[in-house]
């Protein structure tokens, strides 16, 4: 009786730190925002210049910012259950745009043309964009726990910066290569990967003043600043049960 009891105050206690909290619950849904809101602003170009500036670049790194503050605050395996959220729900996006999309408009409908201009992505598009995302966010994540815990959790802005490069770059040469060779003059691809990588890295770090607070308050707040020693970094052992 006395080991069942036992059995019990320890599972009671394990308990919520198996439990996400509210504040991590608001990241989970704002990061889920910024990848459904980048897919549709990228389909409105606001800079005509070599540049080619879009709607989704001013939101999409947004999205690795969140990356960093849960990877840095709850670690490694929280920032994977927030990446691979985020992935359902834009395949999930994706498929109800595709459905709705060749779904017949009704009688008198006649803005047929502009609705899938908007949500009338292509297979091709929407698999260069879920495989860029998923990489790009797991190689982010992993520097941040790697670099944290060989920094001693000092030097925040330098393992950000490292893992928004990182990140980015593999978002950048995945995506593009993916989405448009073949159907784009290479020179015009190599050029949007380079662009498209610098203005993103750029964006991170021109926020990262305000990431830097953001995550001192988190860790404030929750009472939580998890070290990853000792985990597996296999993105697949989230779907996984512990033992």
């Amino acid at each position: 009786m006395m080991k069942n009891t036992d059995n019990l105050q320890e599972k009671a206690f394990r308990s919520p730190k198996d439990q996400v909290s509210v504040l991590f619950l608001h990241l989970m849904v704002a990061f889920t925002l910024c990848l459904v809101a980048s897919n549709i602003l990228e389909t409105k170009q606001i800079l005509n210049s070599p540049i080619g500036l879009t709607g989704g670049l001013l939101v999409f790194p947004i999205s690795y910012v969140i990356n960093d503050i849960v990877a840095e605050v709850w670690g490694y395996r929280r920032a994977s259950l927030l990446i691979w959220t985020g992935f359902v729900m834009m395949e999930l996006f994706f498929v109800l745009c595709a459905l709705v999309d060749a779904m017949p408009g009704a009688p008198g409908w006649d803005n047929e043309a502009g609705f899938h201009a908007i949500f009338g992505l292509t297979p091709r598009i929407a698999i260069a964009s879920c495989a860029a995302f998923v990489c790009g966010s797991f190689v982010n994540a992993y520097v941040m726990s790697r670099l944290k815990v060989r920094q001693q959790g000092q030097r925040f802005a330098v393992r950000a910066v490292m893992s928004s490069v990182c990140g980015e770059a593999c978002d950048s040469i995945i995506f593009f290569p993916l989405a448009f060779w073949g159907v784009l003059p290479t020179y015009l691809v190599l050029h949007m990967m380079v662009v498209q990588f610098i203005l993103k890295t750029l964006y991170e770090v021109v926020l990262l003043p305000v990431t830097s607070r953001v995550i001192k308050w988190v860790k404030a707040n929750e009472g939580v600043d998890v070290y990853d020693h000792d985990i597996s970094y296999n993105i697949l052992d989230i779907f996984r049960k512990k033992k």
